[in-house]
């Protein structure tokens, strides 16, 4: 099962103002937590991400995908975008 870079995914949590752990959800790579509270569990098991692939026509199918969920401050999709997409 694909995993992603916790290194680089708490880097980019860390811009946004969240922090990141190894998800205790099944078939999750994350959970995100923000002032010590879990807000959201992302990124599927089943799939790679830009952190572990860096293959830049991915990352553009998959903003494209999630376009208008992703654009929900706060949401999965939201996180997902900002700290495994990016």
């Amino acid at each position: 099962m694909p995993q992603t870079s916790l290194t680089l995914a708490k880097k980019n949590a860390a811009k946004i103002g969240v922090e990141v752990k190894v998800s205790t959800r099944k078939g999750k790579k994350l959970d995100v937590f923000k002032g010590g509270e879990k807000v959201a569990s992302i990124g599927s098991l089943d799939y790679f991400d830009f952190l572990t692939t860096g293959d830049k026509k991915k990352q553009a199918n998959y903003l494209a995908r999630h376009a208008k969920t992703r654009a929900v401050k706060g949401s999965p999709s939201y996180y997902a975008a900002e700290i495994l997409w990016r």
